[in-house]
């Protein structure tokens, strides 16, 4: 083999590692933590009151999707619990004027990604193993990558499926 013809192999492995780790960070959001339009702290309600995930959350146990809870479910428990505390003020303000806080979406899969919440809920997978440890957050973040290596290491401890159509149907 010629001196080019090594230097161009070369270059092709350099260029297809460099790519193959371009694309490793695809949907790499670890760490991610937008500022809310109201502050919310995931610390106060599942880790010091101790609300379980799914009381807020209710879809995740029956649907594909979490949802961010309706209005109506947090002005359950802030009719009465909280009232002077200047979040809740704002809280209580676009409750009663018909809006909808937008929350904005952190933890997020790609268009092509199928997810659902209810499978792994079955599986008796805690919510903390994808969303960290929440009930410590005061500010919630994306505690892993979720990109596809993630999620197919994961499959793969747990033994469950990794064939593309799990995810890409």
């Amino acid at each position: 083999m010629g001196l080019k013809t090594k230097a161009a192999v070369f270059l092709l492995v350099v260029v297809a590692y460099l790519l193959w780790s371009l694309a490793a960070e695809i949907n790499n959001n670890k760490g991610y933590s937008p500022v809310q339009p109201n502050p919310f702290s995931h610390k106060i309600h599942a880790g010091d009151n101790k609300i379980p995930c799914l009381y807020c959350h209710a879809h995740a146990e029956h649907s594909p999707h979490a949802t961010v809870p309706a209005m109506n479910v947090c002005m359950g428990c802030h009719n009465v619990v909280a009232t002077g505390k200047a979040h809740v003020v704002t809280l209580r303000q676009e409750y009663e004027a018909g809006r909808a806080i937008g929350w904005i979406r952190i933890h997020d899969m790609p268009d092509f990604v199928y997810f659902s919440h209810q499978q792994h809920m079955a599986k008796g997978i805690e919510c903390q193993t994808c969303h960290g440890p929440v009930e410590t957050m005061e500010k919630v973040y994306q505690a892993r990558r979720l990109n596809m290596g993630d999620c197919v290491s994961c499959h793969r401890q747990n033994n469950a499926p990794t064939s593309c159509n799990t995810c890409h149907n």
